[in-house]
């Protein structure tokens, strides 16, 4: 992963060096003063002829190429597959200026082209930014193709095209294939002109709006399917809410256990739970929110938040559900409200400051301890008589015996 992130930045590097490259030669030339005597021409006829036929369409290359480095950088396909279009027509124009063939640019081009042919798997990413730097570079290269055409056949229309406005206005037409029919080719080679426009227009904004529309849908259906197949798969699971040390600990043990967890927290709270994690986002004490992370079909909600009243609130509103087979686990953080949330009826209610000053204080004066004082503390009904719990049951299932076996009569014991 790291190699193919960095040759993708080298091969980024190559398109935008041979951007500047391709460019260059007409770039010296205007630095040099020559462009001076190029608008002395009668018509744009002759100043395209004075400028260079063939190097007019290497700085829309170059322009393009120049984009096509961003998405490369991102290493987004799209920004792959259009580079290799423009270089292709950018190593033909070179050949056509070039003397021999052994010409340097064309053999940087040749390799250029194989390189990225090679490594065509390093860029996978669909990327919405380098859909439209793609959309952006085929409209810059289709409207210069399109202007400098109807500027050097401009006697070929009726009427004739000689200013840019007018091959500007001409040109959008075309590609658009609109078609007032207020310019008409009047002679072979400008109807076969016309047609080039429309054909590579159509080809061109059918490209680019798929290359920008592709991402959105992509990701709205891929984010659609993947809540839909985890709705579908909470079925037998817990229900955690909150992102306190004990939640994310709790996560990992039980993940680490084979169970199926889903999250709910607070939107834009920090968290360190995985990436992978099933996180609802919204409030955990909303009907709509414990719906949607399946309480009908959990086996446990935990509310493990840092506010002892929301953790409250959020046993309560499981309890609203009629017929929730999920037990409701409740922690407290302050252990003066332990009583408080014992009478929301929650199937245990735990606290760790209690829970963990007992068993400090008894293996401190050397005093044995069992499983009893778990559950003397952790639930509402005192079982303190019962012997000793020893079961490869889950936590719920005997929480739930413990619960029911314990005689109602029996005065609850408070702990301070």
């Amino acid at each position: 992963m790291w190699l193919n992130g960095h040759l993708a930045k080298i091969l980024a590097l190559a398109v935008l060096f041979d951007a500047f490259w391709i460019g260059y030669p007409l770039a010296a030339r205007v630095l040099n003063g020559e462009h001076l005597s190029w608008f002395s021409e009668e018509s744009w006829r002759d100043i395209i002829r004075a400028v260079g036929l063939l190097d007019l369409p290497s700085v829309a290359f170059s322009l393009s190429l120049l984009l096509m480095f961003f998405g490369l950088w991102a290493r987004a396909r799209v920004a792959w597959a259009f580079s290799l279009i423009l270089l292709i027509p950018t190593t033909i124009i070179s050949a056509l200026k070039a003397v021999s063939l052994y010409d340097p640019v064309i053999l940087y081009n040749v390799a250029l082209i194989l390189a990225l042919i090679r490594y065509w798997s390093i860029f996978s990413r669909s990327s919405l930014a380098a859909g439209t730097l793609f959309a952006l570079a085929s409209f810059v290269s289709l409207i210069w193709y399109a202007m400098l055409g109807s500027l050097y056949l401009g006697r070929d229309f009726t009427p004739p095209i000689e200013d840019v406005a007018t091959a500007a206005y001409f040109s959008v037409v075309a590609m658009s294939t609109v078609g007032f029919g207020d310019i008409v080719p009047t002679t072979h080679t400008s109807r076969l002109f016309v047609i080039s426009v429309v054909v590579v227009g159509l080809t061109v904004f059918a490209t680019a709006l798929g290359a920008v529309i592709t991402p959105l849908i992509g990701g709205k259906l891929r984010e659609l399917i993947q809540r839909k197949t985890r709705h579908s798969m909470r079925k037998n699971h817990l229900i955690l809410c909150g992102s306190t040390p004990l939640a994310t600990n709790l996560y990992k043990s039980l993940t680490a256990k084979g169970e199926a967890i889903t999250v709910i927290l607070k939107t834009n709270v920090n968290h360190e739970y995985p990436p992978n994690t099933d996180i609802i986002w919204g409030d955990a004490s909303g009907t709509e929110t414990l719906l949607e992370a399946g309480v009908m079909d959990a086996k446990v909600v935990l509310a493990l938040r840092d506010d002892d009243s929301d953790n409250a609130f959020i046993v309560l509103a499981v309890k609203s559900f009629d017929n929730c087979p999920a037990k409701t686990v409740a922690v407290v953080n302050a252990s003066q409200n332990l009583e408080k949330m014992r009478r929301v009826n929650a199937d245990m209610v735990f606290s760790p400051q209690l829970l963990g000053a007992e068993l400090l204080s008894r293996t401190l004066l050397g005093e044995k301890f069992d499983s009893s004082i778990f559950y003397e503390l952790s639930f509402a009904k005192s079982i303190a008589a019962e012997p000793t719990v020893e079961s490869n049951e889950p936590l719920v299932e005997q929480t739930s015996q413990s619960i029911s076996s314990a005689n109602p009569t029996t005065t609850n014991k408070t702990t301070s």
